[in-house]
């Protein structure tokens, strides 16, 4: 069985539905308040444990009280929590989220006071042990020594690239695979994938989620492929794009063919967005 290793952060999010987006200064009540456990490498971690793959995360959660909540979620979907860094002192980050009932989208507001995850404690990992590593856009200083050495020991490596970070395209000549959304291609000034493809040729697989239009990718032989979304009623988007890396790399990993795993992946975040919540 393939080990997956994803480095990057976990969440304490704090989920309000309302039935619509409020305007600026407004007063409204939610529907309902849920308490999940968030964050990208993790989500991710927790689908690709749902398709059956080992599955381990390298993070830093702190021993406050909200990362009981994490900490039970992850044990319970089996994720391998022995590259963890524990620290007695920080803050389990936290995103506030508003989802809207009316449309399924959600807005988030983040709020972090925790050390990142660094080379040093990478570099102490023992990385034969996996087949592949799923690295978080962030901290990118230190996310260079860790791309650096992945490739080194041939690895094979996926990179998500979702926020605008300056000087993160520097480092897309590393991993095998990028995973980009479609905020950051928006950031580069275009809103066309296909252009943005274009414009990316070389020997990296690229991949490109774009909402309710499906995905686009770069094989490696060159080509643009498009997989369209199935029409959806979107419950609760929450943590799509994440769905998304895990199909892609859950495809990568079985061998399906450049069209298939667009089409995989596609389908597997839609049918996350018809339903709340990461279970499959």
């Amino acid at each position: 069985m393939p080990r997956i290793l994803s480095v990057g952060i976990a969440t304490l999010d704090i989920v309000n539905r309302v039935s619509a987006y409020p305007e600026e200064d407004a007063e409204i009540r939610a529907l309902s308040q849920q308490r999940r456990r968030g964050g990208n490498a993790t989500n991710t971690l927790v689908i690709l444990s749902q398709l059956g793959h080992a599955v381990a995360w390298a993070g830093v959660l702190p021993r406050d009280a909200d990362s009981s909540l994490v900490l039970e979620d992850l044990q319970r979907h089996q994720v391998d929590l022995g590259a963890v860094l524990r620290p007695d002192s920080g803050k389990l980050p936290t995103s506030y989220i508003t989802l809207s009932a009316a449309t399924g989208s959600r807005t988030i507001v983040h709020y972090r006071d925790l050390p990142e995850y660094g080379f040093d404690d990478f570099d102490s990992l023992s990385l034969d042990a996996f087949d592949w590593i799923h690295f978080e856009g962030r901290n990118l200083t230190q996310l260079k020594m860790m791309l650096e050495k992945t490739r080194r020991l041939g690895i094979p490596c996926s990179l998500e690239v979702e926020k605008p970070r300056a000087g993160i395209a520097a480092l897309f000549a590393l991993p095998d695979v990028l995973l980009i959304s479609r905020a950051w291609v928006r950031e580069q000034g275009t809103d066309s994938p296909q252009a943005f493809l274009q414009q990316m040729k070389d020997d990296r697989q690229v991949f490109l989620a774009w909402g309710a239009e499906g995905a686009w990718s770069l094989s490696p032989g060159g080509e643009i492929l498009h997989a369209p979304a199935p029409e959806t009623e979107v419950v609760d988007s929450i943590g799509a794009g994440d769905v998304f890396n895990a199909g892609i790399i859950d495809a990568l990993l079985r061998g399906l063919p450049p069209q298939k795993t667009l089409e995989h992946a596609v389908n597997l975040a839609s049918a996350k967005c018809a339903r709340e919540g990461l279970q499959l």
